[in-house]
């Protein structure tokens, strides 16, 4: 009976969400006066949600990381109209393009320079259940963005966070996951850029890249909150069926006449932005353990086999630090300790 309350929790909006075994709301995110966060894609959808519930609730600065300009100043305009124009002076955008791994690198080193702690770090981009697409560097897009940018983003702010949690604060990141991780083919195995770079289908692409967010959070706990800094947690989340422009424009690509189904079928049974942001928040904000994967409103679940393997998880960061050095020619490096 617990699993079927709880996979109606995780999942869908309403009522359903107060099924689960362990509950969490928005109201229960602490105070976070005199804090500082990254978010990337926190403009719009499940990111504008956690942008919105920090400045709620006092986050003295956010660092919002999107591609559109204009995207974030609607954004700002209704946080303003909500929380004050003083909570919405308290964001500062930065362009910043995932796939773009050198750019990624600047912006953290920005970040660096402006900012003397860093509390929090939402890993929310990501490209959604889209068609087969290389970047510039010729790498599979989705792992491009969805798991190596934030690699290489969560690396370089490092620093940072480490030097926050030394000075006797709790650092928490959270990625982005989702339970279409299970999407992610069997014969996964993280070996090669070629590999990678298979066409696999729209929702095998996706899924695979969230089995990665879920892996490389493993990989993080047990080399650096393990490794030395208890007080650096890093976990997965899965934020339920949201309604967002992934789940109701995006999906057309792929499937420009099946995508009815989830952008308008499955429309009244979806989260909206806040109810998909409660599980992130959670991470964020008020959990003590790092390498969980959590679904909401605050489940911890064990993923799928393969986000359970441990040589997936090695093989997965090693194919990481290698892909990001050759193409990038040594000068973006990925560092996990």
């Amino acid at each position: 009976m617990d699993t079927t309350k709880n996979t109606l929790a995780e999942n869908f909006g309403g009522k359903a969400q107060h099924l689960g075994t362990h509950q969490f709301n928005l109201d229960q995110v602490p105070d976070l006066s005199g804090k500082t966060a990254v978010v990337t894609g926190g403009s719009e959808g499940i990111g504008y949600g956690c942008t919105y519930t920090l400045l709620k609730h006092n986050i003295a600065k956010i660092y919002i990381l999107s591609i559109s300009e204009e995207v974030v100043a609607g954004a700002k305009d209704a946080i303003a109209k909500d929380l004050g124009q003083e909570a919405a002076n308290k964001t500062k955008w930065i362009r910043c393009d995932l796939s773009d791994w050198w750019r990624v690198k600047d912006v953290a080193e920005e970040i660096k320079k402006a900012s003397d702690r860093l509390d929090i770090l939402i890993n929310n981009a990501a490209r959604g259940i889209m068609t087969y697409q290389l970047t510039d560097y010729g790498v599979d897009r989705h792992m491009a963005v969805n798991h190596m940018g934030h690699v290489i983003l969560t690396s370089y702010l490092l620093p940072l966070m480490k030097q926050t949690a030394e000075g006797g604060n709790i650092v928490r990141i959270s990625n982005q996951s989702s339970n279409a991780h299970q999407a992610a083919p069997s014969d996964t195995k993280f070996e090669s850029l070629e590999e990678l770079n298979r066409d696999l289908g729209a929702n095998a692409q996706y899924g695979r890249s969230k089995l990665a967010n879920i892996l490389y959070t493993r990989y993080f706990a047990e080399k650096v909150t393990k490794g030395g800094y208890p007080g650096l947690l890093m976990n997965a989340t899965h934020p339920g069926f949201v309604s967002t422009k992934m789940s109701n424009e995006d999906i057309f690509e792929p499937f420009p006449l099946g995508g009815y189904l989830m952008a308008t079928g499955m429309e009244p049974f979806k989260k909206d932005q806040f109810e998909g942001a409660v599980s992130t928040m959670f991470a964020a904000t008020c959990t003590r353990e790092s390498g969980k994967y959590i679904c909401p409103p605050a489940i911890p679940e064990q993923g799928s086999a393969l986000a359970q393997d441990d040589v997936l998880r090695d093989n997965l960061m090693k194919l990481t630090r290698k892909i990001v050095t050759e193409k990038t020619n040594g000068e973006v490096n990925v560092g996990f300790d």
